[in-house]
């Protein structure tokens, strides 16, 4: 396919008038590669380096690990689709993110790699978005798009079968592949069902108040740790009996990754996580 019209189809699927982003005023060190586009408004094609895509790969971060594999693979005239165009990683706290590595940037250009981001976009409630995906992997139903989020809708609300939440820290450890934290502010049981789901970085009360206004009860997030950061939100949710279980950043958004597979393969192109 074109690269050119695969952009164009991504723009129009995924980018809507409203939405926001600020990501090109913190990636000063890579800016020799990010488009003029991507500089304006920190989504969409960040590093134009082919002409045809033939083949697409997806990840949650563009880390060392993830562009070396796929140089490793000796691919040419591909896609790199990332859901941030910025690697996170806690233990670097407090600056968490960083920059992808020029070298292997410049390895990226001379195969005609290109990188395409949608944080804010992904996010945004559709079909193939972070929370909606990790609902749906949890078995969650009726959902119901809520958690303003940079002109979108970041989170969902929903209907477990779990009736208490061991049973959905079970089902959680399990689509995930590893333990998950839980903060039992609140009852064994989930009353009528209700979860509101936000993944990644989605436990704060500012974001889930929503939720919480329709007596939710039970917050499914991925970054969940109780710091000096989210301090005021779990104080929140302690005083209001509100159970938060965390299923850290990278797993509660790689379900949305995994999605865009199929939506590239719709297109007629080959494409793994």
């Amino acid at each position: 396919m074109e690269a050119k019209e695969l952009y164009e189809h991504l723009e129009k699927d995924f980018i809507k008038p409203g939405l926001t982003d600020d990501w090109a005023s913190h990636m000063s060190e890579i800016d020799e590669f990010l488009t003029d586009n991507f500089r304006k408004r920190s989504m969409g094609l960040v590093c134009d380096f082919a002409l045809r895509v033939n083949q697409v790969y997806t990840a949650v971060f563009p880390s060392d690990v993830v562009m070396q594999k796929i140089l490793d693979l000796d691919v040419r005239d591909a896609l790199l689709f990332v859901h941030h165009p910025s690697i996170w990683d806690i233990r670097r706290a407090p600056n968490v993110f960083y920059q992808m590595n020029s070298s292997l940037l410049r390895q990226f250009k001379e195969r005609n790699i290109s990188i395409y981001n949608l944080h804010v976009p992904l996010d945004n409630f559709s079909e193939y978005s972070t929370s909606k995906t990790l609902a749906d992997a949890l078995g969650i139903i009726d959902l119901k798009p809520c958690s303003p989020y940079e002109g979108g809708l970041a989170g969902v609300i929903g209907k477990s079968k779990c009736k208490t939440i061991s049973e959905l820290q079970k089902v959680f450890e399990k689509r995930v592949d590893h333990s998950v934290e839980v903060y039992r502010y609140g009852d064994e049981e989930i009353v009528n069902g209700k979860i509101v789901v936000v993944a990644g970085g989605g436990n704060e009360v500012d974001y889930l108040k929503e939720a919480f206004d329709e007596d939710v009860k039970v917050v499914v997030t991925g970054i969940s740790s109780r710091t000096s950061h989210s301090e005021k939100d779990h104080q929140y949710e302690e005083e209001n009996r509100i159970t938060v279980l965390g299923g850290t950043h990278y797993s509660t958004e790689t379900f949305a990754c995994i999605a865009m597979c199929d939506y590239f393969k719709n297109k007629g192109l080959p494409c793994q996580l």
